[in-house]
């Protein structure tokens, strides 16, 4: 849906204070869409409310610049910015947009045109007129339907998956692939991952944390890591 909860970036970590283990062997089945959209209309139409929910609870808006750099380095690996005679690409999607942070300080500086999929339309609203940004889908990833003919070089999908069932997941990564520029577009995923055996369910925003076969973080703090991944269909 939108970008949600507290957050770092590459493979940093990011607080998981507010999730538990799911009571049953299916954790995102406790997922419930409309207690999502809920959270997310409560939450402030802000860096901080994009990136640490509830105003007052926890507010993280200083590490968005991290963030960004964070995904610009990975970008640039797949030969892809402004700079170093990298390329640069003509059509691009942020999904889960939320306010557009990504649109705005990324998208946008490597993309001609970027389409905003985000279902609370108060946090889209500014991006209407801007330039470079072309449609806005006010539904949820998994109701999301590209326009007839649309082709994408670039998927962004970030700190959203967690609101979507597994099927759901699958499904909207299938829909991706029918819209991915043949042969070099991308899906890039960037989001939390569960250190432990287990995802994790979190009842604040009713969002799962899926099990990652990565290395716990040691600390003061009990952290969650945050991979990125870049997908390409066979």
């Amino acid at each position: 849906m939108n970008e949600g909860a507290t957050v770092a970036t590459g493979e940093d970590d990011q607080d998981d204070q507010n999730s538990k283990p799911a009571a049953t062997a299916a954790p995102d089945g406790l997922i419930d869409t409309q207690a999502g959209l809920k959270y997310w209309q409560n939450a402030e139409a802000s860096n901080d409310g994009m990136l640490g929910g509830i105003p007052g609870v926890q507010a993280y808006s200083h590490i968005s610049r991290t963030d960004i750099l964070g995904s610009r380095s990975f970008l640039a690996r797949m030969n892809i910015g402004v700079k170093g005679g990298r390329e640069t690409l003509k059509s691009a999607v942020d999904a889960g947009a939320g306010i557009g942070r990504i649109t705005k300080d990324l998208l946008l500086s490597i993309a001609e045109e970027v389409d905003v999929v985000e279902p609370i339309s108060k946090f889209t609203e500014p991006l209407k007129g801007v330039k470079g940004v072309r449609n806005i889908y006010n539904v949820g990833l998994e109701d999301w339907h590209p326009a007839e003919g649309a082709q994408y070089d670039l998927i962004w999908t970030q700190w959203c998956l967690g609101h979507l069932t597994d099927e759901q997941v699958v499904k909207y990564l299938e829909v991706c692939k029918t819209v991915l520029t043949p042969g070099t577009g991308w899906i890039i995923v960037k989001e939390n991952l569960n250190t432990g055996l287990q995802d994790l369910f979190d009842p604040t925003d009713s969002s799962v944390t899926r099990q990652g076969r990565v290395n716990p973080v040691q600390g003061s703090r009990r952290l969650f890591p945050v991979r990125m991944y870049a997908l390409k269909p066979r």
